[in-house]
């Protein structure tokens, strides 16, 4: 963490200072913004968190509901949600607070007596080498929590205005500066009228923003009610403190989810069948139904609930909308998105596969920095068309595999103990280990992911998929650190040049030779898209790193490139390059980089892999950049 480049910082770094214009708190809300978000959900969050880094941006953000989330919901957070929260500075503080899901535990009748549960596997939850990162178990409102904070001790000090409603919004055709006009309404009487450049629905499956541009969700019903509940409890069952799936011969299925703070779990209990016409009512169903529905899947063991903070009971549906934009596909090149829909907006699915909170999020991850490009310059209009490009099929892909696993969840039960014997819920569940840890996105080629001709260079670095981090030893101080972990979530590039061959100093050829090129070339990136008066590496961020050993090598012998002065000192960063951590794995083995080459690994600012070019690819380098980015 860098926290005095502009001068000493007294403090908290995780306070920063206000921007200018934001030192008090706003009488009045801008009638005109750049951004309005409406919902405070998960999506909502991860987008305003990411504006409110940025005082040029004009951003708001509404919530009909009268405060903050305080308990229930989701709770899941996947291993890639893990790496994208230490981009946001929060990862430490969650895996500190959640619990760790390190094994998953599944329980069938016993062949012996069926009436009875045994349990059949106990697995370890996610396969080594997959994530640096945890997967983990915390209370939603705690992640809304720790959004919140990061927003409000942002340059901007961006705050949810609650008890807002969103009425209604219209587009105008043209080039106008606001083309989005919404109507809201204020603790249910004072009505108002916002000009946007974007507007971004985030207000869930019964989004209406969603309607308002004419999307709607598709998809089917399950017609299976499913019954949850966070209790505090004594038990005998001896698998409480552990992620279980259980399954009874005639009583259903239940699943347990231990929640932070060694004594909360959360259960999911399979309720009767629907009838067609029939809608599930939390009405119909109360909470000691839910506890005799548990205790009659747990036979022989018993649950005494002692307290139950939240429940809840609801419908297992799966649906998705076409477009996560306002743009018909027949006018996609003609006309440029002003609305966007996110999260539970746009596509429903179960809770049990714990992918709800964690896809609505990379939604807006994948969103904010485009929308930071675009109103900020270095991008054109037409790169907002990419979001729901790219994200609309990870949604179909999430609602096939959630329709199948909770078909799998809601079968009846299978015997078995061996591997090859195991019940298909238990198989299911191992196969499908990188799909649950949210690791499975892969984004098709297009002019921010490139074509595979060079990944032969870094086989462990797949185009489209998610940076997967390794260890490394920072030059500098000897620092042991994740090399992942210099990826934040500030809406820059990233530009990995990993040495190859021969004398890691010289100014020739490899490393030494691309430093000369982005330092001085009039074809640089970084000359090209970067404004004056601004860091070095305020778009394009250059980072090296070398299979020496790192007592041998001098870093005063390094590229100024590497060495950049930054801030309004002129400071220099120390912290750009990296090399093998010889005592734990070597990075170079680990991704498969080719050693006697070395390769250019570029990365998004939403941390995944776009391109990756020989070392000495300097004009394809510029022309990947020149294919989104705005000369300067």
């Amino acid at each position: 963490m860098q926290i005095h480049l502009n001068g000493f910082h007294e403090g908290d770094p995780d306070v920063y200072e206000p921007a200018e214009g934001y030192e008090e708190p706003r009488k009045e809300q801008p009638s005109e913004v750049d951004v309005l978000i409406i919902g405070t959900g998960p999506a909502g969050l991860t987008l305003a968190a990411q504006l409110a880094a940025h005082p040029d941006i004009t951003t708001r953000i509404v919530e009909r509901k009268p405060g903050p989330m305080k308990k229930g919901q989701a709770d899941g957070i996947s291993c890639r949600s893990m790496e994208m929260f230490q981009a946001f500075g929060i990862g430490e503080k969650i895996m500190r607070e959640a619990y760790w899901v390190n094994e998953t535990n599944f329980w069938n009748p016993d062949p012996k007596k069926p009436s009875k549960i045994h349990r059949t596997g106990r697995i370890q939850d996610v396969e080594d080498g997959l994530s640096e990162m945890p997967h983990v178990i915390l209370n939603q409102a705690r992640v809304h929590d720790l959004y919140l904070e990061i927003m409000a001790n942002s340059p901007t000090r961006l705050e949810p205005e609650y008890s807002c409603k969103f009425t209604g919004l219209t587009v105008a055709e043209g080039d106008e500066d606001y083309p989005v006009t919404v109507t809201l309404k204020h603790d249910g009487s004072r009505n108002e009228t916002v000009r946007a450049r974007y507007v971004v629905g985030c207000d869930g499956a019964g989004s209406a923003v969603r309607g308002s541009i004419g999307r709607e969700l598709r998809g089917d019903r399950s017609g299976q009610a499913w019954g949850v509940m966070d209790v505090l409890a004594v038990t005998d069952f001896p698998d409480y403190r552990m992620k279980s799936l259980i399954k009874s011969e005639n009583e259903g299925s239940i699943i347990f989810i231990p929640r932070e703070g060694g004594h909360l779990v959360r259960i999911y209990i399979e309720m009767d069948a629907l009838a067609e016409d029939q809608k599930v009512s939390i009405k119909d169903v109360g909470l000691q139904k839910l506890v005799d529905a548990t205790n009659r899947v747990l036979y022989p063991y018993s649950i005494d609930v002692k307290e139950a903070p939240w429940w809840s009971i609801y419908e297992v549906g799966h649906s998705v909308t076409d477009k996560f934009d306002d743009v018909p596909a027949e006018k996609s090149d003609t006309k440029l998105p002003r609305v966007f829909i996110a999260g539970d907006a746009c596509h429903t699915h179960s809770a049990k596969a714990g992918q709800g909170m964690n896809v609505s999020m990379g939604d807006t991850f994948n969103l904010g920095w485009k929308l930071i490009a675009v109103l900020q310059g270095r991008s054109a209009p037409e790169l907002l068309h990419s979001y729901s490009a790219e994200r609309q099929q990870v949604a179909v892909d999430l609602v096939e595999f959630d329709h199948e696993w909770s078909r799998i969840i809601a079968a009846p039960p299978e015997a078995g103990t061996a591997l090859e014997g195991t019940p298909v819920f238990q198989r299911y569940f191992i196969e499908h280990g990188r799909f649950t840890a949210g690791l499975s996105v892969k984004y098709q080629p297009s002019n921010l992911t490139g074509a595979p001709d060079w990944q032969h260079l870094a086989t462990g670095f797949e185009i489209g998929t998610r940076f997967h981090s390794a260890p490394v030893i920072r030059l500098a101080d000897a620092k042991p650190m994740q090399l992942g972990h210099t990826l934040e979530a500030d809406g820059r590039w990233r530009v990995y040049a990993f040495a190859g061959a021969g004398d890691p100093t010289s100014q020739q050829v490899g490393i030494g030779a691309l430093c000369a090129f982005l330092d001085t070339s009039p074809t640089s990136p970084l000359r090209k898209f970067t404004p004056e008066g601004v860091d070095p590496d305020a778009v394009i961020d250059v980072r090296a790193v070398f299979h020496t050993y790192h007592r041998d090598l001098n870093v005063s012998a390094m590229p100024g490139l590497l060495l950049p002065k930054k801030g309004k000192l002129k400071l220099t960063d120390y912290e750009k390059m990296y090399c093998v951590d010889r005592r734990t794995s070597d990075i170079y083995s680990m991704r498969g980089i080719d050693r006697d080459r070395g390769c250019i690994v570029i990365v998004r600012p939403d941390q995944h892999v776009a391109n990756i070019l020989p070392l000495d690819a300097h004009e394809e380098l510029s022309a990947f950049f020149s294919g989104f980015l705005l000369p300067v």
